[in-house]
């Protein structure tokens, strides 16, 4: 189906709309810069916000469709045990994607959801709940941007006309040398939410986008929005997205094609 011919949002997206927005609302925003922070084992922040959160959307979403949910908040294994369960249905869910940015009034945060259908996304709802702005997205029927069809902007002409955004942690020390040192863009951004980063991308408010790794919670909705909005996706070191590791899958994306093969050209040429 063409973007042209899309109809708009079907019932079960609308359904996941409201439900994330109604969290957001009830779990989330009242603890916006009033909420303490600790650090789990692998460095990242989790707050009381993040695990209401996960908790509320867990009974939301499954009240949409009951089947298992693997939330960001889960423990390692936990996550692990319900990728690998062969559940053919699944919700992916980050309930505050970006909880730095959260603690410290950083106003580049989002909640991110996504069904799955045998390991693909079928569905992606992504929401900042600052600006009030709902990404969201289902396979063969387009992306929106607060219920409208999602129009980007103009692609910069050239590559180094880009406004890139490029997060250097877990790439190649050589990649990031020439990144800092001889960049091809004209201007580079990283505010540390990949779920708004995808989102960004595909409106065209960032022209290329590159991370080193990223875990199924922080693409799994995006992408399909990128996707859906007619952008381009596949890893640092392989053409198939699909490919990477579901743990730490690498990043080269961009809405225009153009911009998208001469980005990737350009990072390949750096490895």
């Amino acid at each position: 189906m063409t973007r042209t011919a899309a109809r708009g949002m079907s019932a079960t997206l609308k359904a996941v709309v409201a439900a994330v927005k109604l969290v957001a609302a009830e779990e989330i925003m009242p603890r916006y810069l009033k909420v303490a922070h600790q650090r789990k084992s692998d460095g990242s922040v989790c707050t009381e916000a993040d695990t209401a959160a996960q908790t509320a959307l867990t009974k939301k979403l499954q009240a949409i469709l009951n089947v298992p949910v693997l939330g960001e908040e889960m423990p390692d294994a936990e996550q692990h045990a319900i990728w690998q369960s062969g559940n053919e249905d699944l919700w992916c869910i980050d309930p505050i994607d970006g909880t730095s940015n959260f603690v410290r009034g950083l106003p580049y945060f989002a909640v991110s959801v996504a069904l799955l259908r045998k390991g693909k996304s079928q569905l992606g709802v992504v929401y900042d709940p600052v600006a009030d702005e709902m990404f969201a997205a289902e396979s063969g029927k387009g992306a929106f941007l607060n219920g409208e069809m999602l129009v980007k902007r103009e692609a910069a002409g050239s590559l180094q006309q880009a406004l890139a955004n490029v997060d250097l942690k877990r790439l190649g020390a050589r990649l990031v040398t020439q990144l800092a040192s001889h960049p091809p863009y004209s201007s580079q951004r990283n505010f540390g939410a990949s779920a708004l980063d995808w989102c960004y991308t595909a409106a065209g408010r960032y022209d290329v986008y590159l991370h080193g790794g990223q875990k199924l919670w922080d693409y799994a909705a995006g992408l399909l929005v990128l996707l859906e909005a007619g952008g381009h996706a596949c890893c640092v070191e392989s053409d198939d997205f699909a490919q990477g590791d579901v743990w730490q899958r690498s990043v080269i994306a961009a809405s225009d094609k153009q911009l998208f093969d001469e980005w990737k050209n350009w990072i390949r040429a750096q490895r």
